[in-house]
């Protein structure tokens, strides 16, 4: 059974200009354009793109915090957007989120013990302060943190830390799918690693569902179970982790993909590498047709005719590109 299906979604911004009259008509800025995609219990789903692709605002739709303009999000058989206020907070005991800045996402008068406890008071209020507090005391232990430590502040913790006190906030409540919006891009390497290995244990010891969003492949290769990358909204590939790092057949997941350095100077030097030049269009002012044809190296006259469909070269492997091909091998022939 699937735990969660997202169909057809839109999330669209009204953007009233700078100095623009009153009765002047806001822009309409397509954050998320068309984006289906189905999540397996205990599967984890890598989301990928640049900064301005849309992950973020993808994963708050499917959380709640941001409206969707356009198409279903179900959890089971039943349309989260159609949900009431009563509802939608009942269901927040299942969707957790983990997010980007470790620190911020804390609340500094608050002391430890306090926020990890804090959904507990929040979805339980009869629950007892001494049984919050051990309760607190426990998931600090699992996340790889002591117990003692309860009564100090956030500040007082690094930020790596402080990233393990946000995931013991997000799991005490023992929900069904963690939201990871790129918990590890303000961590150092070391740090980003035991991070990384601290959330696949816990996903194996809850039966934790995963949407991790992050900018460096290496690290969603390395966690996922399938990857989909993002464009200016729009999906553009999805596959299983490792065939879509084995055989990305988009150009912009294969420009992703070269960006990604090997440690080894050899290797590296003899690497194929495409360079994905340009800027990211203005979502406000897309181009027309595919979205990636004004930086891609294969776009054609036809491009800016119209969306292009997604296409399935081979078995559960989705491309939206006509002309997409498999990258060839990283090491060019000496």
């Amino acid at each position: 059974m699937t735990l969660l299906s997202v169909r057809n979604l839109d999330v669209t911004f009204d953007i009233v200009p700078r100095g623009a009259w009153p009765w002047t008509p806001p822009n309409k800025l397509q954050a998320v354009r068309d984006m289906s995609f189905d999540l397996e219990p205990g599967q984890t789903l890598g989301v990928v793109g640049e900064s301005g692709s849309g992950k973020s605002t993808l994963a708050r739709a499917v959380i709640g915090t941001v409206p969707a303009s356009r198409g279903q999000i179900l959890w089971g058989d039943t349309d989260l957007r159609k949900m009431s206020a009563s509802e939608r907070r009942k269901h927040r005991r299942v969707v957790q989120m983990v997010f980007q800045d470790p620190l911020a996402s804390l609340n500094p008068r608050m002391n430890v013990g306090e926020i990890i406890s804090e959904p507990l008071v929040t979805h339980d209020p009869g629950i007892s302060r001494a049984e919050a507090r051990r309760r607190a005391g426990e998931m600090m232990e699992r996340v790889g943190l002591l117990p003692n430590l309860l009564n100090r502040y956030p500040h007082e913790f690094s930020g790596g830390q402080c990233q393990r006190i946000g995931i013991a906030r997000a799991l005490i409540l023992e929900p069904e799918l963690l939201i990871c919006d790129e918990p590890v891009s303000a961590l150092d390497v070391s740090v980003q690693a035991q991070v990384v290995n601290l959330l696949k244990r816990l996903q194996r010891e809850m039966g934790l569902s995963m949407i991790f969003i992050a900018h460096d492949l290496s690290v969603v290769k390395h966690v996922s179970d399938r990857i989909l990358v993002m464009y200016l909204g729009r999906k553009v590939e999805e596959a299983d982790a490792r065939e879509l790092v084995r055989g990305p057949r988009h150009p912009y997941t294969q420009a992703l993909i070269s960006s990604v350095p090997i440690p080894d100077p050899k290797r590296e030097r003899l690497r194929n590498r495409p360079v994905l030049e340009g800027e990211l269009p203005s979502p406000v002012n897309p181009p027309s047709g595919c979205v990636f044809r004004t930086r891609c190296p294969k776009a054609r006259p036809d491009c800016a005719e119209g969306v292009p469909p997604m296409l399935m070269p081979e078995p559960d492997h989705l491309v939206a590109c006509p002309y997409h091909e498999v990258m060839r091998p990283v090491l060019q022939e000496a």
